[in-house]
């Protein structure tokens, strides 16, 4: 790409859209709006904006899968429970990466995580009258802020920009102490800014979840994807961070999207810690006639939504989760390519003129890994992703994660060759170029 976009190409194609303003745009809005200028100048882009896996998916997961079909498990309904072999392998798996014991009962499939914190926010927010507020963590997956919406139920979030550590205890305990907060929700690492919360952050998350009754939903989407240290081996420390380790008011999502680069069979498991899913509540048995909390999950909230997960992709979960354990199957090394494309391309923003946005886990500089955030001098959302999208670059705007910052989230996952890199630096070129006004 010779020259920049022009200014009414870019609006035009905006136009077309009915997008009126470039930083209330979604994930799939920035997709297409790229794709149409691809089309139309012909010219390819840097894809920054989809958090698609870029390494091929665990063959060990792919041939437990075949073996499930050929078996003819296509033909019989799967338990909504989950069958017992991916309940036992993923119970090892928790205890083998997270140090975490939970019985396999409350390890339960989903159709992915999305699934999993869609169902668990609505049957927090039913437990307890008065409790019906989902509170996050932000910045985050946008759509995890969009599911209380489709589902009217209140939901209210913060940018832990500014209270990171102590901090962070104030800001929680003044949301918790007026009493309608049912669940919390985060991500860690981080999506989109890859920070990692630390051990005394999740201790103060978990504390005050227990002094003011409020359930933990931890989603854990990029395990042990924190490259600052190696927790690829199972059963040994370092371990992945987890506020269950500081409170028994959690459920952890875990996703075989990214740790095993599984994505298109859609499939997850949710695991809720023993003492929740034992919990009897008053609302839950006058609404269901049920009143433990893991049995109205699986029996009432999941069973309605979709009866059960892919019969043949939970034999193939179960299969990574059992080589992962076994040590037959890497898959922190396998994810560790990740890192090695955040660190170049970060160079190469680094060397345009950018800034990292989200930089620091309190004193630490954040790893390197599938996503982080940048921004360019004083642009404000709107202006830097218009800019970037004329100079063939396309990402998401900060705020539509929740953030108070400036900035856009990159994705690397699509940064798959010396060509890619090469694309970057030179489309990052031609955008400094046109915003200093030297072209």
């Amino acid at each position: 790409m010779q020259k920049a976009i022009p200014e009414e190409v870019l609006r035009r194609k905006l136009d077309e859209m009915g997008i009126e303003d470039l930083s209330r745009t979604t994930i799939r809005q920035c997709s297409m709006i790229g794709s149409a200028l691809e089309e139309e100048t012909g010219e390819k882009f840097s894809h920054l904006e989809f958090g698609v896996p870029g390494i091929p998916a665990c063959p060990i997961g792919i041939e437990a899968q075949k073996k499930a079909l050929d078996a003819g498990v296509p033909s019989v309904y799967p338990s909504v429970q989950g069958i017992p072999e991916l309940k036992r392998n993923a119970s090892r798996f928790v205890k083998a990466f997270i140090d975490i014991d939970i019985d396999p009962k409350g390890i339960v499939p989903t159709v992915g995580s999305m699934q999993g914190s869609m169902t668990s926010i609505l049957e927090c927010s039913q437990l307890q009258p008065g409790k019906d507020t989902i509170l996050y963590i932000c910045p985050g997956f946008s759509a995890h802020g969009r599911q209380p919406d489709l589902l009217g139920i209140k939901n209210i979030f913060f940018d832990i920009y500014e209270y990171r550590a102590e901090k962070l205890r104030d800001k929680l305990e003044a949301y918790f102490s007026q009493g309608n907060i049912a669940a919390i929700l985060y991500s860690n690492p981080n999506n989109p800014a890859w920070i990692c919360l630390t051990e005394e952050e999740l201790q103060i998350i978990g504390e005050l979840a227990d002094k003011y009754d409020v359930i933990v939903l931890e989603d854990m989407a990029y395990l042990c994807m924190d490259f600052r240290k190696d927790m690829s081996v199972p059963f040994k420390p370092p371990f992945q961070s987890t506020v269950a380790r500081y409170t028994d008011n959690y459920i952890i999502l875990l996703s075989g999207s990214k740790i095993f680069s599984y994505a298109g069979e859609r499939i997850a498991v949710v695991c809720i810690s023993d003492k929740l899913y034992q919990r009897e509540y008053p609302a839950l048995k006058e609404k269901w006639s049920i009143a433990r909390f893991g049995d109205n999950f699986i029996l009432n909230y999941l069973y309605v939504n979709t009866s059960g997960v892919s019969h043949s992709a939970q034999y193939a979960l179960s299969a990574m989760f059992e080589a992962a354990v076994e040590g037959r199957y890497n898959f922190v090394e396998e994810l560790r390519n990740y890192g090695l494309r955040a660190h170049r391309s970060r160079q190469i923003f680094d060397a345009n003129g950018f800034h990292l946005v989200y930089d620091k886990d309190i004193e630490q500089t954040i790893s390197d890994g599938f996503f982080y955030t940048v921004g360019y001098k004083d642009l404000s959302n709107s202006e830097l992703l218009a800019s970037l999208l004329r100079c063939g670059v396309i990402a998401i705007p900060l705020n539509t994660t929740g953030s108070g910052q400036s900035g856009i989230r990159v994705c690397v996952s699509r940064l798959l060759s010396e060509e890619d890199f090469q694309r970057l630096d030179d489309h990052l070129k031609l955008f400094v170029r046109l915003v200093d006004g030297k072209s």
